[in-house]
């Protein structure tokens, strides 16, 4: 997705402008070079595929028609999913911001350059994150919530979480606990989650 450093800041414009257009709030983010995670608000229904589908046509004809190639470069439709934000919101910024470290691309999260971690942990400028309401209530002032922030990276994912993210992205399913589940399958009249696997008699 990504050739040079140009390419990283004309994909942050694109996305910029869409949130803006669009009404969509983002939290946390990181761009690797074959994909991107992205933490958002919307706040209206349609406003995350909105910003994706304008992100998509942009970003994409801007890479064409600099390296001079034709297609996409997506594999299919983006994924998403809703956020218990009471059990995992914080848990999706480290997943997110600790990306490039998993990876194996550097040693922590302030050494790379295309994600929120500068703006969430070290008070960097960057016009696309927006605190979450969450965030906020880190610390009464911005020295304390960046403080309480960088405290959160102390500690790992475990794996079983990390699983549970991962298979929440792929899937679509809603990342929760069991009630959270239950309620968001109630407010859209469909599954949230898997049904239960049903064994066949003996």
């Amino acid at each position: 997705m990504f050739a040079a450093a140009v390419d990283y800041r004309v994909f942050l414009n694109c996305l910029t402008t869409a949130c803006t257009a669009h009404s969509c709030h983002v939290h946390a983010y990181v761009l690797m070079t074959n994909h991107v995670h992205v933490l958002m608000t919307p706040e209206t229904p349609a406003g995350i595929g909105r910003v994706m589908q304008s992100v998509g046509r942009r970003y994409v004809r801007y890479f064409n028609d600099t390296y001079r190639r034709s297609g996409t470069l997506w594999e299919g439709r983006y994924r998403a999913t809703l956020i218990d934000s009471e059990a995992y919101l914080f848990t999706c910024y480290r997943y997110i911001e600790l990306n490039p470290v998993r990876a194996g691309l550097v040693a922590g999260p302030a050494d790379y350059p295309w994600s929120s971690y500068g703006a969430n942990a070290l008070g960097r400028r960057d016009t696309l994150v927006r605190p979450h309401a969450r965030y906020s209530a880190l610390g009464t002032g911005a020295d304390s919530r960046r403080s309480a922030y960088r405290a959160l990276f102390l500690d790992a994912i475990g794996e079983a979480t990390l699983r549970r993210i991962r298979e929440s992205t792929h899937t679509g399913w809603a990342l929760g606990d069991d009630r959270f589940r239950r309620e968001i399958t109630k407010r859209l009249n469909r599954r949230a989650y898997p049904a239960p696997l049903q064994r066949l008699p003996d």
